[in-house]
């Protein structure tokens, strides 16, 4: 039977069959189909949907499409992390130190700018030197060293999603729900952590905007995890505007530091503190012993030490004078006084990809001091020509006009304070979707 058939199937809402999903990764990892036909299946599945019983076809199947390296056997301390993405999420860079220097090793497989969120390795590649590639001994050798390990997906584990990741984010296909579960858990599973923590965000500047929306992701994710014997917990947290203040590459960077140095963005700071406090949890740690030790490293220096050391284990130069800074920066001011009312934060997420944080198509060039930072947040007040954001321009070439308008017009300003959405609302089991009316 053609795939162009199933292709079809798929595009009028019906259900494909078993070989139809097993045609569809084989071709993505052999490269037996071409890329438009891919394409196709992608955008049906995203407008269309996925059964639960094609969802856990397409996830194992994208799974036994490469080696999986069942680090749980060997490393059952180690724990993963991954987030379902935003804007201003740079918790993974904090994350992975701060659990290391408490003594928690910490082992995570990230990816490239999906969409308009920036990806955790872009961020670290702004890094001189820094090597995110690496096999299986690579990462052994890397938490021997450091405790933490940051590394690309490599060509063996989940080849078809390699194919496949890359494709959904220049089709504009990256919101299914059914393809996110796919994609992150055929990664995790592979990499076999014995431990888990998602952080699964709603809200404008997420993939899933409403509370509900979020809850039934992180209620699969983790479904999927534990069926597979992984101790693992799901946080729901906001993204109605960007998590941190720095938008972009380098700039990420330096705001985990901040943090890690026991300074920094508030709530960058607090979804940091939070997630890694869940996975102590998860490891059998009490919840206020937990954050106790976490608060200690960052005020101690600890958690700064453990970035070091992470960083100089995959082959980076730590000092943060080193980064990559703008060539040249414009302030966006406020056009009327008031309270910003809301923040269209995936629109800023996606300028910040425009201006060289991000890519249009696979191949394009980062432009790693390029970027956005946030000065102003939902219920600020402001006056006239009072700064909301700083555009930051790097080598890629900017209308610098032409964007300043469209970062002006993504902070919406009233005459009252608005109600401020809650940073954290909890645990899968914590939160009740249909008591938030107005998501």
């Amino acid at each position: 039977m053609s795939f162009v058939e199933a292709i079809a199937r798929k595009r009028l809402g019906r259900t494909l069959e078993r070989d139809d999903v097993r045609t569809f990764v084989r071709g993505a990892t052999d490269h037996d189909l071409p890329v438009e036909q891919l394409a196709a299946m992608l955008m049906a599945i995203c407008c269309r949907g996925m059964t639960t019983e094609e969802t856990g076809w397409l996830t194992r199947d994208m799974l036994r499409s490469g080696e999986s390296w069942e680090l749980g056997t060997t490393r059952p301390d180690a724990i993963d992390k991954h987030s379902t993405g935003g804007v201003g999420d740079t918790v993974s860079l904090v994350l992975a130190p701060l659990l290391a220097s408490v003594g928690v090793p910490v082992a995570m497989m990230a990816g490239r700018g999906l969409g308009h969120s920036q990806g955790t390795l872009d961020k670290l590649e702004a890094i001189p030197g820094f090597n995110c590639d690496h096999d299986r001994s690579g990462l052994d050798d890397l938490l021997d060293r450091a405790g933490a390990a940051i590394i690309a997906q490599t060509a063996e584990i989940a080849p078809a999603d390699r194919t496949l990741y890359a494709l959904r984010d220049i089709t504009a296909t990256v919101p299914s729900l059914p393809l996110i579960v796919a994609s992150i858990m055929s990664k995790k599973l592979a990499l076999g952590a014995a431990t888990l923590v998602l952080d699964v965000k709603w809200g404008r500047g997420a993939f899933r905007e409403t509370v509900a929306e979020a809850h039934e992701l992180a209620t699969a994710l983790r479904a999927v995890a534990r069926d597979s014997g992984v101790a693992c917990e799901a946080l729901i947290t906001d993204m109605n505007q960007p998590l941190g203040p720095a938008l972009g590459t380098a700039s990420e960077v330096r705001a985990a530091i901040n943090v890690l140095s026991g300074e920094g963005d508030d709530r960058f700071r607090e979804v940091s503190v939070r997630l890694s406090q869940e996975a102590m949890v998860l490891r059998g740690t009490d919840a206020a012993e937990a954050r106790s030790r976490l608060e200690a490293a960052l005020s101690s220096g600890a958690a700064l030490g453990a970035w070091t050391e992470m960083v100089e284990a995959h082959g980076g130069d730590p000092n943060p004078e080193r980064l990559p800074s703008p060539i040249e920066t414009h302030e966006i001011g406020a056009g009327s006084a008031g309270f910003i009312t809301g923040i269209a934060a995936a629109d800023l997420g996606r300028v910040a990809a425009a201006v060289g944080a991000g890519r249009s198509r696979r191949d394009e060039t980062l432009a790693f001091g390029a970027g956005v930072t946030v000065h102003a947040r939902i219920g600020d007040r402001v006056e006239p020509g009072q700064p909301m954001a700083t555009l930051e321009v790097g080598e890629r070439p900017v209308d610098v006009a032409r964007i300043s308008r469209r970062i002006e017009t993504t902070f919406e300003i009233g005459d009252r304070p608005p109600p401020i959405p809650e940073l954290v609302l909890g645990t899968v089991d914590q939160v009740d979707p249909t008591s938030f009316t107005d998501n």
